[in-house]
Order: C-alpha cells, then sequence, then structure tokens
C-alpha cells in the first residue's frame, strides 16, 4: 500500500541504505553511527563551550559513569551502554519533553533502530531489565553533570529532573575532560576508539 511508495531509508556515507521503519543490521556500520552521533548536539545545541556537546560525546560520559558505578561489568554491558542512544545517528536527539508531547509510535521505531544496531554488533536485542536500570541511571546522572556544567541550570533544577547524583570516586581531571565539549572529529574519533576498546 503507501509504505512500498513511501521511501523510509536513508543514504548513509558507507553507501548503505538504511531502512528507518524496518531497519535490518546489515545496513548498520560503526562509521556510520559514531558520524552521525558526533554530529548531532545535545540540549538542542543550548550549551556553553566553544563545540556543541555531541551525543558521542555524552555515550562515552555515560559509559565511564556506567563503569564507575559497575566496575565489574562484562563488555557486552559495555558495549550496549555506548550505544544506548545510537538511533539518534538517523532520528536527532529530540528533548524529553519533546518526546513524550509527541507520543506516537516514536518509541517503536526508536526501539527497532536500536534493535538493529545491537544484532549488527552480536549483542543481545534488547537489554535486559536490570542492565536497562543501570544504563538508565548513568544517563541521568551524565544529564545532571551537563545540565549544570553546560546547560545552564542550577543544582537545584537539576536534581529536580534528573535526580540526586551518586557518582563513585572518579578522577577529576578525567571529568573535566569528558564534560568539556569537543570538538567533532574529536567526538567521532573518541566514541570510535571507546568501542573498538570493548572485547564483546
Amino acid at each position: 500500500m503507501a509504505r512500498a511508495s513511501t521511501r523510509a531509508w536513508q543514504r548513509m556515507l558507507s553507501g548503505r541504505r538504511l531502512d528507518i521503519l524496518d531497519p535490518s543490521p546489515m545496513d548498520v556500520e560503526l562509521s556510520d553511527i559514531a558520524h552521525g552521533l558526533a554530529r548531532v548536539a545535545r540540549w538542542n545545541g543550548q550549551t556553553h563551550g566553544d563545540y556543541p556537546f555531541s551525543v558521542a560525546q555524552h555515550s562515552v560520559l555515560v559509559l565511564e559513569l556506567f563503569r564507575a558505578h559497575n566496575p565489574d561489568c562484562d563488555a557486552v554491558s559495555q558495549a550496549q551502554a555506548l550505544l544506548h542512544d545510537a538511533p539518534e545517528y538517523v532520528m536527532g536527539d529530540i528533548i524529553s519533553p519533546f518526546k513524550a508531547a509527541m507520543g506516537g509510535n516514536y518509541k517503536d521505531v526508536e526501539n527497532r533502530l536500536l534493535s538493529a544496531v545491537y544484532l549488527r554488533f552480536s549483542l543481545p536485542a534488547a537489554m535486559p531489565a536490570a542492565l536497562a536500570k543501570q544504563v538508565k541511571k548513568a544517563d541521568r546522572e551524565a544529564a545532571f553533570f551537563e545540565a549544570i556544567h553546560l546547560a545552564g541550570f542550577d543544582e537545584a533544577e537539576a536534581r529536580k529532573f534528573f535526580g540526586e547524583p551518586n557518582m563513585p570516586a572518579f578522577d577529576v581531571d578525567a571529568f573535566d575532560r569528558l564534560i568539556r565539549p569537543w570538538p567533532t572529529r574529536e567526538a567521532h574519533d573518541r566514541f570510535i576508539a571507546a568501542f573498538e576498546a570493548i572485547e564483546v
């Protein structure tokens, strides 16, 4: 019907054509994910710094917070944590309040894309509930720190929306390097490096 005549794919720089509504793991490439996420700005670009704070950098920050909370986590869990926002390389980063207002099948499309990404890298198609909770905790902590360091929130306001962070011992210099916005090429390269360092 109408679905057959509607173009729902996007041509990637790798040459792949990714069907956004019915994605195949075979059309997912790490280079495309890194390229896209390094160019998608968190907070709709409303952040301090010489560069936008990209989803690629956010993903690396979430991975480091996840590892800090779960020092014995396995490689599969780390890879899923790093890739938790991978669908945004095609869909963009829509802020949570707008996602809630949109409703509809947005989440279904996002979940199908995420499953295709996970399967492409031989990961389970979905996170187990316990892992999803741990990754969400790291994600919310990352949002808290981004909010107060980059997006103009005061701490009380950030706590209201993202909760009280419970960050374990974390090297201050390392954290500063993770929260200061990276140039696009650095965000791309560090996302790739983080993925390749995980031995799944």
